[in-house]
């Protein structure tokens, strides 16, 4: 039988649930779980996303994700293909690392992104020498919420989570969600869990979250950058002598597949002369040039509308 479609939405938040499969850990030591949160801070700031929360355990892991607008498929692919090639590279093996594809579930409420964000972590309950201890498991964003360590790989966006309390001030911020998650540890059920939130939410958001729309034009992506950067018509990106054109194309690449939704084949189609793997490597090229030029960072955030 051909699988069930998973279900997806372009301003949807997930909880992503990953495991490894049956005969082996997903990560056997802590350098395992640090190199997986390094790759997830990678792709999350390429492709504009958000991690409101996580745990990484032996065998399986927790993502609290909020796509932003990109394909939710495509952001864990791109992490999980990263951890596969560097987990078999490590320890000289072949095949497969998950189990099957990831899990997903949208989450729909208020309600729903506030018990998914406890149950994660309280997820550390099970590890040895951490029940009651929860917010000192490294791996495990819980202390990050709780001010007893700092977020030192920039990974965890706080914002959404804070907004959904009816608090300003961030010392009654922290106590209001540590009682709310131990108070979810004790009581357990779901039903009882949402009838203990009225209390911890309000309907009106402090903060915010923005979604980035990812439905552009490829031609109309390309036509502005190009106006941008070289002053010049769409034929240039056939060009490829010039460094300032090799960088346009990798910036174009780049745009393509964080605005666009393209594949890097659909990229291929759209650029001429181009292959899979080049695309892909260009893809990484216009990341690294946004991330270090603040003009292509400034045009990148008109094309997507941020701080608009």
């Amino acid at each position: 039988m051909p699988r069930k479609a998973r279900e997806k939405s372009p301003d949807s938040i997930y909880h992503i649930m990953c495991r490894s499969v049956s005969e082996f850990l997903l990560f056997r030591d802590d350098d395992d779980k640090a190199y997986y949160l390094a790759l997830l801070k990678r792709y999350k700031d390429k492709y504009k996303c958000s991690i409101y929360a996580y745990c990484l355990l032996d065998n399986h892991l927790h993502l609290h994700f909020d796509a932003r607008g990109f394909d939710v498929s495509r952001f864990m692919h791109s992490t999980n293909t990263a951890y596969v090639r560097y987990y078999n590279k490590k320890y000289s093996r072949h095949g497969h690392v998950f189990q099957e594809r990831f899990e997903s579930r949208i989450i729909s409420t208020d309600e729903y992104n506030l018990t998914v964000s406890a149950y994660i972590h309280n997820n550390a309950k099970d590890v040895e020498g951490y029940a009651g201890k929860e917010h000192l498991y490294p791996f495990s964003s819980y202390g990050i919420y709780l001010g007893v360590r700092k977020d030192t790989v920039g990974l965890v966006d706080t914002s959404f989570i804070c907004s959904l309390f009816s608090t300003k001030d961030h010392e009654t911020f922290i106590k209001r969600y540590n009682d709310f998650v131990c108070h979810q540890r004790e009581i357990g059920s779901m039903g009882s869990i949402r009838k203990s939130l009225s209390k911890a939410v309000e309907n009106e958001y402090i903060g915010g979250r923005r979604i980035i729309l990812r439905n552009h034009i490829p031609s109309q992506v390309v036509a502005y950058i190009s106006d941008k950067l070289l002053k010049r018509g769409k034929e240039s990106i056939l060009l490829k002598s010039n460094r300032r054109v090799i960088e346009f194309r990798a910036f174009c690449a780049y745009t393509m597949r964080c605005l666009c939704g393209l594949s890097y084949r659909e990229i291929c189609a759209n650029m001429y002369n181009i292959t899979v793997s080049g695309c892909s490597l260009l893809c990484s090229r216009g990341y690294e040039l946004m991330a270090e030029n603040k003009e292509y960072e400034r045009i990148f955030e008109e094309l997507a509308g941020i701080g608009a």
